[in-house]
């Protein structure tokens, strides 16, 4: 699965120098991130609402455009979802209270 998110984050890359007539992403770059975080805050709350349904084909459906769009801020801020999926990894094995106490320090 990380092959998906790669090849995601290539093709964000790419759109970054293409027109924002020409790719809804590049669009949301001309925005900026203000724009992108707007949309992310409402992937967000429609995630929320599809859980809060409990319909499993809505929740993956919304919860596919959150993390399309987080992809996007997190390639506007030029880092990649190896850094998130490796920030994940070393917190394997940690309790969640363990890491919650690390962070609060």
């Amino acid at each position: 699965m990380n092959n998906t998110l790669s090849q995601l984050a290539e093709v964000l890359e790419q759109r970054k120098t293409q027109s924002a007539d020409k790719s809804y992403v590049a669009s949301l770059y001309h925005k900026g991130l203000d724009t992108i975080l707007k949309k992310i805050g409402e992937e967000a709350t429609e995630t929320v609402i599809a859980a809060k349904n409990g319909d499993k084909e809505q929740i993956i459906y919304e919860t596919a455009d959150l993390w399309f769009h987080c992809m996007v801020m997190l390639a506007q801020q030029n880092l990649h979802p190896d850094d998130v999926l490796k920030e994940l990894q070393r917190r394997f094995g940690l309790s969640g209270l363990e890491e919650k106490a690390s962070r609060d320090q």
